[in-house]
């Protein structure tokens, strides 16, 4: 019974963890508004960004980052005595990242789970984690675009594993996490191939779909700077 009993305590405890919602949290705590409400509306630390409070962005990376390394960590040096393994802290680590995608304390409308992802690679295999970390770092200093970092760090994430490692849990736990990651970008690669995929460090306000406008209270469309006002006239004045 504690052969299966304990890996699924640990496994159910690694994926409420990951429903921690860092996003919403620290945006909570911190006074600002709900990162599902303004730019992509995904509540990861990229978005937060966007609001352009640097730390509430950096505490959430942090945060999401720390949930999925914790578990992990915690299975991979006092699971022994109970009989788990680096199999067992695999799942876990899977978990917490499901948790993260679909969080059960927050209606199960979760963020993409790049930071989460991340940390449970670093408390894996701390290597293999540097080296996917390197990748996105890689990418996106280059491109400006962090969702496109995410995506190609994720396909790259398995082969490094397998081709410098070897096989066994890690590299399915890791494949399956990179699969879910391109999955939940779909509506970035659309944008990357359009051209309108919003780059690191932009406010929420731009990244407002084309076309769509606030409305001047004479009910026509405006600008937010440069507006003014043409409505006066010169009295007395004739033609």
């Amino acid at each position: 019974m504690q052969d299966t009993l304990f890996p699924l305590l640990a496994v159910v405890a690694g994926y409420l963890i990951g429903s921690l919602s860092f996003a919403v949290i620290i945006s909570r705590l911190m006074g600002l508004s709900d990162p599902r409400s303004y730019g992509s509306g995904n509540p990861g630390a990229t978005n937060v960004l966007r609001s352009g409070n640097k730390k509430a962005a950096i505490l959430t990376l942090l945060f999401d980052a720390l949930k999925g390394y914790l578990p992990v960590l915690a299975v991979l040096l006092w699971g022994g005595s109970l009989g788990l393994g680096e199999g067992t802290a695999a799942l876990v680590g899977l978990a917490a990242f499901l948790g993260h995608l679909w969080p059960v304390f927050f209606k199960f409308e979760g963020g993409k789970g790049v930071a989460t992802a991340a940390g449970v690679l670093l408390a894996i295999n701390p290597l293999l984690g540097g080296a996917t970390l390197l990748t996105w770092l890689i990418i996106a200093y280059f491109s400006r675009y962090s969702s496109l970092a995410a995506i190609v760090s994720a396909l790259f994430a398995p082969f490094y594993q397998m081709l410098i490692w070897g096989a066994g849990p890690v590299v399915l736990t890791v494949g399956v996490m990179g699969l879910l990651l391109v999955w939940r970008h779909e509506a970035n690669i659309k944008k990357l191939l359009n051209g309108t995929e919003s780059k690191l460090g932009q406010k929420a306000g731009a990244a407002v779909p084309a076309g769509s406008s606030k409305k001047h209270p004479h009910g026509q469309g405006y600008q937010a700077r440069g507006h003014s006002h043409h409505h006066s006239s010169k009295k007395g004045k004739k033609s």
